[in-house]
């Protein structure tokens, strides 16, 4: 991930995708461009999956014990059933 990539915030990427998408969809690009607009649209998918995935790693959860709170790592919910 470039520096510039990394400077980007989630909601922006976000709507470079968006609006990448609506291109695509609509099918009016030339195929060269549209080649370009998918490239982008990869780099901005793997971009806010990263950072989704640095989120999780820093959420942590409360959980009240008998002694007050504790603190537990993350876990999404298939993973914390053991599906």
């Amino acid at each position: 991930m470039s520096k510039k990539e990394q400077e980007i915030t989630f909601e922006e990427a976000i709507e470079r995708l968006e609006v990448i998408v609506s291109q695509l969809e609509n099918g009016d690009v030339p195929l060269e461009k549209a080649i370009d607009l998918f490239q982008e649209g990869m780099k901005m998918s793997q971009l806010c999956g990263a950072k989704l995935e640095q989120v999780e790693k820093k959420i942590e959860v409360l959980i009240e014990s008998e002694s007050g709170f504790i603190k537990k790592t993350f876990a999404p919910a298939n993973e914390d059933r053991g599906e």
